[in-house]
């Protein structure tokens, strides 16, 4: 059984592309992409990942960054945070290395615009192109291909990509500069940092009350309270499901992440911390990879 969902692709021309980090995100949209009907070359730290890959969608794994990287006319990846990327991109074995003058680094990962911004000049400087490209929708919309995709860069460089990016996404848009893309993953977390806590707090106190909460939200989902988290997150909130999605460690990386960027633009940003600290209580109670919607957890 594949590890991605079936899906109608774009006619694209066919692109000699490498995939850099196959974790719960990049081995599904790796996946997209060769489905799509690209050359695709993989590396993952753990070698045996890579392999895996390998033996489900063709394709070839290579042993470092800079090996997967030559000949590809377009360089993805998804890896854990600013130093994992830069131990991809930067050095004798880093992609950059071997990259042809011309080509397209597009980093998924969910990283500071600092780094989005020092990794675009340093390519920039070898004749390369970099757009930082953060995605939102989750596990289940790398698998499905639809992921929505945020990006920072220079406009030919997004449109060399953005096509071949539709592989595994239902929207791929320039938002600005190089660091844009990760400014506006930033408010997307903002977003749900507040959402989830909000959802969490109506759910706890509709079951204090009494209430049929799958009732409630069944149909308060049809009015002004509707959000993604609540169709797809309430009703295994009130079942106490918390074993699918996106991880509390992954989002207190990225609630840091905004943290740090609103204290150097002094965007003011009580309920987001306030969020963070209750995210860090679901960590010292060992909840490290449940799923972000654990919050309820928190007022049982």
């Amino acid at each position: 059984m594949s590890s991605i969902a079936s899906k109608t692709y774009e006619s694209v021309a066919p692109k000699k592309v490498a995939f850099l980090g196959l974790g719960v995100m990049g081995f599904p949209m790796a996946g997209h992409l060769s489905k799509a009907g690209h050359s695709v070359t993989v590396y993952n730290r753990s070698p045996a990942k890579a392999q895996t890959w390998v033996a489900e969608f063709g394709g070839a794994a290579k042993a470092t960054p800079r090996e997967a990287a030559v000949g590809a006319d377009i360089v993805f990846s998804c890896v854990g945070n600013d130093d994992d990327l830069r131990s991809i991109t930067l050095g004798a074995d880093g992609a950059f290395a071997g990259m042809a003058p011309g080509a397209v680094f597009v980093d998924h990962t969910t990283a500071s615009a600092d780094v989005a911004r020092e990794l675009y000049t340093a390519a920039k400087n070898l004749g390369l192109s970099f757009v930082d490209a953060p995605v939102s929708g989750g596990q289940a919309g790398a698998q499905n291909g639809m992921l929505t995709v945020m990006c920072g860069g220079d406009a030919p460089a997004f449109d060399a990509v953005q096509p071949v990016g539709m592989a595994f996404s239902r929207a791929f848009t320039l938002l600005g500069a190089s660091g844009a893309g990760q400014l506006a993953k930033m408010v997307n977390q903002i977003c749900i940092a507040g959402l989830v806590q909000g959802l969490s707090e109506a759910i706890a106190f509709g079951q204090k009350a009494g209430l049929d909460m799958n009732q409630v939200l069944d149909v308060i989902g049809k009015g002004a309270a509707q959000s993604w988290q609540l169709d797809n997150r309430g009703k295994t909130m009130v079942a106490d499901k918390f074993d699918f999605g996106f991880a509390v460690d992954w989002m207190r990386k990225d609630l840091g992440l905004v943290l740090d960027e609103a204290r150097r633009n002094g965007a003011r940003l009580p309920v987001t911390a306030l969020v963070d600290q209750f995210y860090a209580d679901l960590q010292a109670a060992g909840g490290n990879r449940l799923d972000t919607s654990s919050l309820i957890k928190r007022l049982k």
